[in-house]
């Protein structure tokens, strides 16, 4: 079963490299654009926006399909400070679209729901892509087809609750969020991961408070759906904003079916000195709990319906 979630996770980016005819276009000083809204009016489904080293006060609004938006590397390819559209550093309409090798850092907006990546589309694939002290690292519209896919990103000092909480990623009512290989620190009042998704897959991830981080849960499901938390450490810290538990279930209602949820092969470590629970289950479903390490002596596995192996 988890190869075929692996698979459902990635074949929806196959088709991004073969498109006839597509071209790169390049950003940067001495390239042929300079600023991200020039490159934005010229491209065309299929194209690789590619970004030069350097630091931009610059942000894009993109509704192209099967489209590449890429850094030299991501720590050294830095867009910040600047958020188009009152939303994002990157907006992204189109579907099939793949960013990488970026920094998006220090997205404002006055309803404090500032993104680095804003998610209007379809299918995203977000790799290799540090999103550093945003309001939200990744903000998500709706969308039932719609597959987001993180993996090797870096998240820190993401998060707000001042007027409306933002998170380090925000996934609206999508069919699936899927997290793997990402690194999440030091989240601010919002939840290091928030999904509405019909499925939420979140593997091989290290995801932490720290001594400073007041993050709330660690990964919130709002309304049901399926559930996967396989092979992640990760940390509740003493500034936690929520202390109940680390991932939650249902709690703004169940909305959505929940076939299954499996939380398997985690280090947990509670710092808080607090009681804590790995989940709290909101669903009916029997939750499936094996193979964890818990660290801390008030931390306890499961609230709600489930088994612990």
């Amino acid at each position: 079963m988890k190869i075929l979630r692996l698979i459902i996770g990635v074949a929806c980016f196959a088709g991004t490299a073969n498109v006839a005819s597509a071209a790169t276009l390049e950003v940067g000083e001495g390239k042929t654009y300079t600023s991200l809204a020039a490159v934005a009016a010229k491209a065309s489904d299929g194209d690789t926006v590619r970004i030069a080293d350097g630091e931009y006060f610059d942000c894009g609004i993109f509704r192209q399909s099967n489209l590449i938006i890429e850094g030299t590397s991501a720590e050294h390819t830095v867009l910040t400070d600047k958020a188009c559209g009152g939303k994002a550093l990157l907006v992204i309409g189109g579907t099939n679209v793949t960013v990488r090798n970026i920094t998006l850092t220090r997205a404002r907006v006055p309803d404090d729901n500032g993104a680095g990546i804003r998610a209007e589309g379809g299918d995203l694939l977000v790799d290799h892509v540090r999103f550093i002290n945003n309001q939200n690292g990744i903000l998500s519209n709706d969308g039932n087809n719609t597959h987001i896919v993180v993996r090797d990103s870096y998240f820190e000092k993401n998060g707000i609750c001042e007027q409306y909480c933002a998170h380090g990623i925000y996934a609206g009512h999508i069919a699936l969020l899927r997290v793997e290989h990402s690194v999440f620190r030091n989240t601010r009042q919002g939840h290091h991961i928030k999904s509405r998704a019909a499925r939420t897959e979140v593997v091989n991830s290290d995801i932490a408070d720290g001594p400073d981080g007041t993050a709330s849960y660690t990964i919130d499901v709002s309304n049901g759906g399926g559930v996967l938390v396989s092979g992640n450490t990760l940390e509740k810290g003493p500034k936690s904003e929520n202390h109940g538990s680390f991932i939650i279930v249902g709690e703004e209602g169940i909305t959505q079916r929940t076939p299954e949820i499996v939380v398997e092969n985690n280090k947990v470590t509670l710092d808080g000195g607090y009681p804590s629970f790995l989940l709290n289950n909101g669903t009916a479903t029997e939750a499936k709990l094996k193979g964890n390490k818990l660290t801390g002596s008030s931390l306890k596995p499961l609230k709600g319906d489930g088994e612990v192996e």
